[in-house]
C-alpha cells in the first residue's frame, strides 16, 4: 500500500510526535511510506531525538499545510491510506482510506459531515482525549495508546540524587508546569540534602524568553535546566533519577491544557523512576496511586510525596516494581499489533 502521514507539529518532535513516527517507521517496513512535510531534516531529528528510524519513509511535499484544496485533493487521490494528526481540523481527502487521529481534545472541531465521512477510523491517543472530544466525532472513535519504548537497563548506572521532569519548554499558556516544579523544590531543597531537579525538553527559537524566565527562576539552586538533547542523554537521565515528576493540567480546567498521556511518565516508570504526577488528564489511566506510583492535586500533595519517597526508597521497592511492570503495557509491540489490525480491516 502507499501510505501518507500528516503531522503539523514536526518542527521540535518529541512525545506526542513519537506516535505519528513510529507507526510511520513500522509501516514503512512493509509499505510504501510517505511524509508530508518540507524539511528533510526531520529525518536526522526522528533519529537523534526519539530514537525511531525513518530511513525507509519518503519526505514529500508538505501539501496540507497550504491553502491550495485542489493539490490537497489531488494528492490524496494517489494514496491508498493516509494518517492526519488533527489540530482541531479534519483535513480534506479522498484518498481511498483515511485514519484521523487525535491527541487534543478539542470540545468543538472545524467540522464538516462530508470531511469526516472519508475517514474510516478516528483514533484517539487516550480515553481522557475521547471522552473530551467534540461529541460530533466522538461516536467514530477508539483509544490506541502511544508506544512507548522502555528505557534500557544499564546496571552500571546507580541511581542518583535526582528529580527529573521531561517536556517541551513552551510558553504557551506554561503547560507542563515548570515554572510550578521548580517552586515546589525550592520550598523542600534544605530538605532533601544534594538533591537536585533536572527540567529537561525541547526548545523552539520563539520560547526561549520562557526558557531564560526559568533559569532567572533557577538560579542559585540545584535546579538544571536541559533543552534539545539528544535521545542517549534522555536515556541516561531516566537511568539516574529516582523520582519522576509531572505537574501538566495543575490548576487548570481546559482540557486542551491537561496532559492528555504522558509518554515521558511511562518511561520514566520503565527505567525504575518513582512516577509522581499530578492527579489529571491521561496521567491517571497510566498511574495508579499508591500502587505503581503517586498522585497529587495540590503542591502541598506533591512535596508530602516527594519527601516521603526521597526519605524512605527502600520503603517503596515494590511499588517502583509495579510501575516498571505497568509500562510494559504501551509498549511499541502492543501498539503496533492494534494498528496492523485496523489496517488489515481496511485491505
Amino acid at each position: 500500500m502507499k501510505i501518507g502521514f500528516y503531522n503539523p507539529y514536526l518542527d521540535n518532535p518529541s512525545g506526542g510526535e513519537r506516535y505519528t513516527l513510529a507507526l510511520a517507521s513500522h509501516w514503512s517496513e512493509d509499505h510504501d511510506v510517505c511524509l508530508f512535510w518540507d524539511d528533510t531534516s526531520i529525518i536526522k531529528k526522528a533519529r537523534e531525538r526519539l530514537n525511531i528510524d525513518l530511513s525507509k519513509t519518503k519526505i514529500v511535499q508538505n501539501v496540507f499545510r497550504g491553502k491550495n484544496v485542489f493539490k490537497k485533493i489531488s494528492t490524496s487521490l494517489q494514496y491508498d491510506l493516509i494518517f492526519f494528526l488533527s489540530d482541531g481540523s479534519i483535513p480534506t481527502t479522498l484518498a481511498k482510506h483515511n485514519l484521523l487521529h487525535f491527541q487534543v481534545p478539542f470540545s468543538e472541531v472545524a467540522y464538516s459531515p462530508f470531511k469526516l465521512s472519508r475517514y474510516q477510523y478516528v483514533v484517539c491517543n487516550s480515553r481522557f482525549t475521547q471522552n473530551h472530544l467534540d461529541r460530533r466525532v466522538r461516536n467514530k472513535t477508539i483509544v490506541i495508546y502511544p508506544p512507548v519504548r522502555p528505557v534500557p537497563q544499564e546496571p552500571k548506572i546507580k541511581k542518583d540524587k535526582i528529580i527529573l521532569s521531561v517536556g517541551r519548554f513552551t510558553g504557551y499558556h506554561n503547560v507542563k508546569k515548570q515554572e510550578v516544579m521548580i517552586d515546589a523544590f525550592k520550598k523542600i531543597e534544605n530538605h532533601l540534602s544534594d538533591w537536585k531537579l533536572v527540567l529537561a525538553g525541547g526548545l523552539i527559537e520563539s520560547d526561549r524568553d520562557y526558557f531564560r524566565q526559568l533559569k532567572d527562576q533557577s538560579k542559585n539552586h540545584r535546579i538544571e535546566l536541559l533543552s534539545n538533547f539528544n535521545f542517549q542523554e534522555l536515556v541516561k537521565l531516566y537511568q539516574q533519577a529516582p523520582i519522576y515528576w509531572h505537574a501538566a493540567g495543575f490548576d487548570e480546567t481546559d482540557p486542551t491544557l491537561m496532559e492528555h498521556f504522558g509518554i515521558s511518565t511511562v518511561e520514566a516508570m520503565s527505567a525504575g523512576a518513582m512516577p509522581i504526577v499530578f492527579a489529571g488528564g491521561g496521567q491517571t489511566e497510566v498511574v495508579e496511586d499508591g500502587k505503581n506510583g503517586f498522585l497529587w492535586k495540590t503542591v502541598e500533595e506533591l512535596i508530602n510525596n516527594t519527601l516521603e519517597v526521597a526519605g524512605n526508597m527502600d520503603n517503596y521497592e515494590e511499588v517502583r516494581q509495579s510501575a516498571m511492570k505497568r509500562s510494559r503495557d504501551f509498549s511499541e509491540e502492543k501498539f503496533a499489533q492494534k494498528f496492523d489490525e485496523l489496517l488489515k480491516q481496511l485491505q
